[in-house]
């Protein structure tokens, strides 16, 4: 599935159990027959998907994907699988963004619902399910965005027990027919928290106020307001005008509330990758195919040197995305109380697997210019969702924050530690790379050789190798139901986490002359972490973090393609170009960092060590163009 494209009209879907595959397959089979002619005027005239949702309801397709075993009645079929759901949401983002939507928005909307102790309310929920409804995730207001903290959903306590909710929500996908919309807002006999002093840690008491309940689309005191976005989804705004919360309405109350919101944005980004993946992979197949065959100045444009250059780039690109998400599936399904490392590979599932779609789709642009434009094609359709998917479900910003709090636990295994006397060693911040890098060198061999003894005598130093020590985690498409993603518990105490050592796998694929350039990059940068901490201004300067947080999070992108690639024994040429790929940017970041206003002279210095040029190779190039051209005609879309 990772070595090549994805083609509907061939995948056989064999990692899956009989009824998965039957499933996946009626799905593209309705895609396939109702044909890419209507497929795009129903999106160029905003027409609801009332048909796909008959489809939904009829082969029971989310009702089986989207409702865990415990509350699936026996259903020997029904079960909250992570493998499967990302494969359906790729097969959506290939025909159209705006069916991946339907069905995303609806994973959201479940979210709380399947963390929540409310069994009337999962009941309903799976009733639901079951009559092919679809579900909303009301927590987004229009005034204040993500600062969830100043929510104006305010419920009035009513002397018998329960709610009155009054406020209004916005950006609410599905939020035109939810059956059930799993609302977020606060009591008004409570106190309200100042989001200005979030980073303050809270107590019990001041959550005490907020909750999540469940509301009803049709309910006559729920007043729709209108679609945000031009679209053929419905992004709703809403309104709720004194409507009844009954106590078994109730899904979450104070810190659980919170929770449960992170924690469904936990599952639910998960997905926004593998959309993108399909989009990606039917744009390729558009633009190879259109480009391979258009003679311009008597060669085929994908002849000339400049767009060569960009497929074979886009190309390796997708098959990275392709690598880290399949192996991201299987730390999310082996994930438990013990090992959260999913929460970091989640968070880059979702920020870098979209960037690089988005990339992608900015340089086939350029193959395909005004063709990318004309209303027979998919790519013009996909292209305001690839935009969107970074800035949806937490911003590329938000997620980068998220994956710093990960950083020095996953740079410096414990048997890195002797690496910190780079801090006290005189000179180490500024001095010449190759003296600096043979210390570093040197500090990072014996402190590996001495940390393991050590550990056995120190038992702080044995705890954290303890903690650092995961068993391996085994490729994931077994039949099973992921329920630990519905009792993740609290969302705090992420800088806590133990991750194991990333060189190995490194090392493991040196002998490709790009991913041996990389880990020179990768380790330079411990270096820099090492010997040029940032400061404590510098850790409160947002800007400057982000700029850090770019190098960090391609070392566990890189990481995990690399996992992926040894488990399908991926074709060396092809990562030779990812590589190369990955060494040119992750020097463009270290040239940002060293112009950061703020980075100190040894860190300026430091950044400069990150630069390298990737190696060359005119046969592994050729190797990977031809792979591309081989696209040319590969799929097309049933007119």
């Amino acid at each position: 599935m990772t070595e090549t494209l994805f083609n509907p009209k061939t995948c056989a879907f064999t990692e899956f159990d009989g009824e998965t595959r039957r499933l996946l397959r009626a799905t593209v089979n309705w895609f396939e027959d109702r044909g890419k002619a209507r497929l795009l005027a129903d999106a160029r005239d905003r027409v609801w998907y009332a048909e796909f949702l008959d489809f939904v309801k009829t082969e029971r397709l989310f009702a089986i994907f989207l409702t865990p075993a415990a509350e699936g009645g026996g259903d020997p079929d029904k079960r909250w699988d992570t493998a499967r759901i990302a494969m359906l949401s790729k097969i959506l983002g290939f025909y159209g963004m705006q069916y991946w939507y339907v069905w995303q928005v609806t994973i959201l909307g479940l979210g709380p619902i399947w963390q929540s102790a409310n069994k009337e309310a999962k009941a309903r929920a799976a009733a639901a399910l079951d009559s092919g409804e679809i579900f909303a995730f009301g927590l987004s207001e229009q005034a204040h965005g993500a600062d969830v903290y100043s929510t104006d959903m305010v419920l009035e306590p009513k002397p018998r027990g329960g709610f009155t909710a009054t406020g209004g929500k916005y950006y609410i996908g599905n939020g035109n027919q939810a059956a059930m919309v799993s609302v977020f807002g606060r009591r008004a006999d409570k106190p309200i928290i100042d989001s200005a002093d979030f980073l303050r840690k809270m107590t019990d008491e001041e959550y005490s106020g907020y909750l999540f309940f469940a509301a009803d689309s049709r309910h006559k005191n729920y007043k729709l307001r209108k679609n945000v976005v031009d679209s053929q989804m419905y992004v709703a705004a809403f309104d709720l005008e004194n409507y009844p919360v009954a106590e078994s309405d109730i899904l979450h109350t104070g810190r659980a509330a919170f929770d449960a919101a992170m924690n469904t944005v936990n599952v639910g980004k998960f997905n926004l990758g593998f959309g993108a993946v399909g989009a990606c992979e039917h744009a390729l197949y558009e633009a190879v195919t259109h480009a391979d065959s258009r003679i311009l100045f008597g060669h085929r444009v994908t002849e000339f040197p400049q767009v060569k250059s960009l497929l074979a780039d886009c190309f390796a690109r997708l098959i990275g995305m392709k690598l880290y998400s399949e192996r991201a599936i299987d730390y999310m399904r082996s994930a438990r109380e013990n090992d959260r490392r999913y929460l970091l590979f989640n968070a880059i599932e979702k920020m870098s697997v979209t960037r690089n779609g988005q990339k992608l789709y900015e340089d086939l642009a350029d193959v395909i210019a005004a063709r990318g434009f004309e209303n027979d094609m998919y790519f013009p359709m996909a292209m305001v969702g690839m935009f969107g998917l970074p800035r949806l479900e937490g911003t590329v910003h938000v997620n980068l924050a998220l994956s710093l709090k990960f950083m020095p636990n996953y740079m410096f295994h414990p048997a890195d530690a002797g690496l910190a006397a780079l801090r006290y060693l005189p000179g180490a911040s500024v001095a010449p790379k190759a003296a600096v890098r043979a210390i570093s060198g040197a500090l990072s061999w014996t402190s590996r050789r001495a940390a393991a003894p050590a550990s056995r005598a120190v038992p702080t130093l044995k705890a954290e190798f303890a903690r650092a020590t995961h068993a391996p985690v085994k490729t994931r498409r077994d039949a099973a139901d992921d329920e630990f993603l519905f009792r993740q518990g609290p969302s705090s105490g992420l800088g806590k986490i133990r991750f194991a050592d990333w060189k190995p796998v490194f090392e493991n694929f040196a002998h490709v002359p790009n991913v041996a350039v990389f880990l020179e990059q990768a380790l330079a940068l411990q270096t820099l972490l090492a010997a040029a901490t940032p400061t404590a201004a510098q850790q409160e300067d947002v800007d400057f973090l982000f700029g850090l947080g770019e190098l960090f999070t391609m070392v566990p992108y890189a990481q995990l393609i690399l996992e992926q690639a040894e488990i399908d024994g991926t074709d060396p040429a092809v990562l030779d170009q990812l590589f190369d790929v990955f060494v040119r940017e992750f020097s463009k970041h270290a040239i940002t960092l060293h112009s950061k206003p703020t980075a100190t002279k040894a860190q300026q210095t430091r950044a400069l060590d990150l630069v390298r040029r990737p190696v060359a190779d005119d046969a592994r190039f050729d190797e990977v163009l031809s792979q591309v051209r081989k696209l040319a005609g590969a799929y097309v879309m049933n007119p």
